[in-house]
């Protein structure tokens, strides 16, 4: 996952108030290769389990820079940034996820991000964050861009451009940067983060047991 290396003290955490007993939040980014892997696995683990998935989209980076670093913690080290490249695909491997090492790393995903968040209780989410995420780590495609956003809107036969134009209206542009004041609130210091009845759980490889303890709710 994307990290940061410090990680404070938080005491336990408040579900939000759309959330319910048996329903785990998943707070991703777009730009995130883990969060990708647990986006294209979640609805699969969650679903026999009962446990309704809220999507809680966030952009990292101020997130990052609020702990102190000024790009994605992981890239300040090669050998970790390297690591990444291998494990990543090796993953997407064992779950049976496409995979394409994106040319650009990290990657935008602010449009996209406006978009999930402006429409949370939309039934096509689900599925529009999917598409989103395989446009960046199966076809390597530029996700903050307004093409390819529209284009996976219409491929889910959506009005894109009245959807795209709702999400940057003035009123609406401020819930990201709300969002992301959350995260950090909430101690979220990298993606995917889960939060299942007040409990923190991090990492794409925590998914299973994030799903485990909202089901035991």
């Amino acid at each position: 996952c994307c990290i940061a290396a410090a990680v404070r003290a938080r005491p336990r955490l408040m579900a939000s108030s759309r959330v319910g007993r048996k329903s785990l939040e998943m707070w991703f980014e777009f730009g995130s290769p883990y969060s990708y892997l647990s986006t294209m696995r979640v609805e699969s683990v969650a679903r026999p389990k009962g446990v309704h998935v809220v999507w809680q989209p966030f952009l990292l980076g101020p997130i990052f820079k609020s702990l102190g670093f000024q790009t994605t913690p992981i890239l300040e080290n090669k050998l970790r940034a390297n690591y990444l490249f291998v494990d990543v695909p090796r993953q997407a491997s064992k779950y049976g996820i496409p995979w394409r090492k994106p040319s650009v790393f990290p990657r935008t995903s602010v449009l996209a991000a406006r978009v999930a968040l402006a429409n949370r209780d939309a039934p096509w989410l689900a599925d529009f964050c999917n598409a989103i995420m395989q446009k960046s780590f199966v076809e390597d495609k530029e996700i903050g861009s307004d093409e390819v956003v529209h284009a996976v809107l219409t491929s889910l036969g959506l009005d894109a451009s009245s959807i795209i134009a709702a999400a940057t209206n003035e009123a609406n542009k401020p819930l990201l940067r709300a969002q992301t004041e959350r995260a950090g609130k909430l101690g979220l210091f990298g993606a995917p983060s889960f939060i299942a009845g007040g409990e923190l759980f991090w990492g794409n490889d925590r998914l299973e047991d994030a799903v485990e303890h909202a089901a035991s709710l």
